[in-house]
């Protein structure tokens, strides 16, 4: 089990890397846009945050309260991307809500115990 946990936290990195690097290459390019990366590594966070809640022992699994506020953003972040991957631009204060809810998501995930 503990081989498993280290994968699946190993794709959760992965996919937090390509969503924040996604958003700040679109970003830094001047065409605020959702691009391949940011929808990949939303799906992966969402795909493999859940799957590393309920993948873990009795003794291991995290807070009720906490993976609620993990999953819900998750599912927030993979929907503003997801049905905003093809407008030729998207809205700057959407975009940044997508990289605010992101570096949250990760804030929750480093400071709540």
């Amino acid at each position: 089990m503990t081989a498993l946990r280290e994968i699946l936290l190993y794709l959760h990195l992965t996919g937090f890397a390509l969503l924040l690097g996604g958003a700040v290459a679109q970003y830094l390019s001047g065409k605020i846009r959702i691009n391949q990366a940011m929808i990949w590594g939303a799906g992966a966070q969402l795909v493999t945050g859940i799957a590393l809640g309920v993948s873990l022992s009795e003794s291991d699994r995290p807070d009720g309260a906490w993976f609620a506020v993990k999953a819900l953003v998750a599912l927030m972040i993979f929907a503003m991307t997801f049905f905003s991957r093809k407008r030729e631009t998207v809205n700057q204060g959407h975009f940044l809500a997508i990289v605010g809810l992101t570096l949250a998501n990760a804030a929750v995930a480093v400071f709540w115990h």
